[in-house]
């Protein structure tokens, strides 16, 4: 990628976490976001096609880097606590980006994508479970369950929370009916 293209998309990108550190998403605006990012609105339109399609591919940046420290990690269905503490290694190692750019109205927004992620994945793997009704609970239920039992509890005691969550992993996929 050509050098000034890449400085003002990293100008951009550290424009829109600093503003979106203080302000919904819905209230910022692109002339803002410009002024900070010092660039014309015809920089910015040229790269995106507004301030949602900056956030999208931003949250895409960061659920990339998620998954992609989960790819050393057994899946889901093989060793489901290595997995759930991978999981929870990559949010961590994602925390502060997260905690800003998923905050107000894009909170639910975070394990929506990573559940969808994680699904095409394993569905690459095992073929057969992408139709199946179990699979998909049970994804769902440790993305999301695991996701905001984490963001509840680690506040307090981060070890157990992590731990009762790779626990409660395990029993779902021990007495499933997936092999």
């Amino acid at each position: 990628m050509d050098h000034r293209i890449e400085k003002t998309k990293r100008s951009i990108y550290n424009a829109f976490i600093g503003i979106r550190s203080k302000k919904p998403l819905e209230k910022i605006t692109v002339k803002e976001l410009c002024e900070m990012a010092q660039i014309n609105k015809s920089t910015f339109y040229a790269h995106y096609n507004d301030v949602y399609d900056l956030s999208d591919t931003i949250e895409g940046e960061i659920i990339s880097a998620v998954i992609k420290n989960l790819e050393a990690t057994k899946d889901l269905f093989d060793a489901p606590q290595e997995f759930t503490h991978g999981l929870f290694m990559a949010y961590t190692s994602q925390d502060a980006l997260i905690t800003t750019v998923f905050s107000g109205s894009r909170s639910e927004q975070f394990p929506r994508k990573v559940e969808a992620t994680l699904k095409d994945m394993l569905c690459r793997k095992y073929p057969d479970l992408a139709d199946n009704i179990e699979m998909n609970v049970i994804l769902t239920y440790s993305v999301y369950g695991g996701y905001f039992a984490y963001r509840e509890y680690a506040k307090h005691t981060p070890e157990k929370a992590m731990a009762i969550i790779e626990e409660v992993s395990k029993r779902l996929i021990q007495h499933s009916t997936i092999e």
